[in-house]
């Protein structure tokens, strides 16, 4: 039986995969799978996850064209055969004791449909700053009181029972944001989810991604869409924090940071081996509790 199941869908990120899926490859377990959608690259990556395919380091994989990221992402949930699944973005880094820490946790609890973290979240091109203090927390709590209907929070973050999939339904192939509208939706349906206040992956904002090249005003439109569904005003009633982090992200990954002339010059694998000694560091360092609604 397979408890856990870790997706990925990617498109031309092959230098990302390279890093952040030999790292998942080297500590998947025997009761767990990996699951990779590639929307037909042309970089190399599928070359490269049909080698791992047939070398039986990834369990399933397959590569055709999609119409968007929630495209490809639906994909991967209705592969999945865990109990569990856990997104694995291409470009973010994940902790995988905390991630099995939260799956350990829902096996324990089989009430719980979802467990999200606390954040932390970088750019590419000013790796030294990493962002503790953007946690959900507060609204969690204050969503778990009764006090608003539904909140924002990252899927980087997030572990989802599959039985609950035919309740929540996939993501919204309309959206850009899809974990923002995917987040509202869980809330707003009052699923059971669990906070877990250690860190069980770091949002990494990286040149040509989605999230950082998103325009301001597509952000406004799918809040006025939130707005009208769920009833979320955002944190100033116009746009939901999360999707100004988002902005702030891609600000930050465009700024031209100190000592870096090029996005070329940047050596990715001296970068995410930071970012891993950061994230393992700072969970080393702090006390993960859940919280239960």
């Amino acid at each position: 039986m397979i408890k856990l199941s870790y997706l990925i869908s990617t498109r031309n990120r092959l230098p990302y995969l390279k890093i952040n899926l030999e790292r998942l490859i080297a500590k998947v377990l025997p009761d767990e799978e990996i699951v990779v959608v590639d929307a037909n690259s042309t970089d190399g990556s599928t070359l490269y996850l049909q080698e791992l395919l047939k070398e039986g380091k990834i369990h399933q994989f397959i590569s055709e064209p999609d119409k968007n990221q929630a495209h490809g992402w639906n994909k991967a949930m209705l592969m999945a055969r865990g109990i569990l699944f856990k997104k694995i973005i291409d470009d973010d880094v994940f902790d995988y004791n905390e991630i099995r820490k939260c799956a350990d946790y829902m096996f324990e609890n089989p009430d719980v449909d979802v467990v999200i973290s606390s954040d932390l979240s970088s750019g590419i091109l000013n790796y030294n700053n990493i962002d503790v203090n953007s946690s959900r927390l507060k609204h969690y709590k204050d969503w778990r009181a009764g006090k608003i209907n539904c909140f924002s929070f990252s899927d980087v973050h997030m572990l989802v029972r599959k039985s609950i999939l035919p309740y929540i339904g996939l993501y919204n192939t309309s959206f850009v944001m899809i974990d923002w509208e995917y987040s509202l939706r869980m809330s707003f349906l009052n699923v059971n989810i669990s906070y877990y206040t250690g860190y069980n992956a770091l949002n990494v904002g990286s040149p040509n991604n989605v999230s950082s090249t998103v325009s301001k005003k597509t952000l406004q439109n799918e809040a006025k869409i939130g707005q009208a569904l769920y009833g979320y005003p955002g944190d100033n009633k116009s746009i939901s924090f999360w999707s100004k982090i988002k902005i702030a992200i891609g600000k930050i990954i465009y700024a031209k940071p100190a000592n870096t002339n090029t996005y070329h010059e940047i050596n990715l694998t001296e970068i995410y081996n930071h970012f891993y000694e950061r994230i393992n560091k700072i969970n080393s360092e702090s006390d993960g509790q859940f919280i239960t609604k």
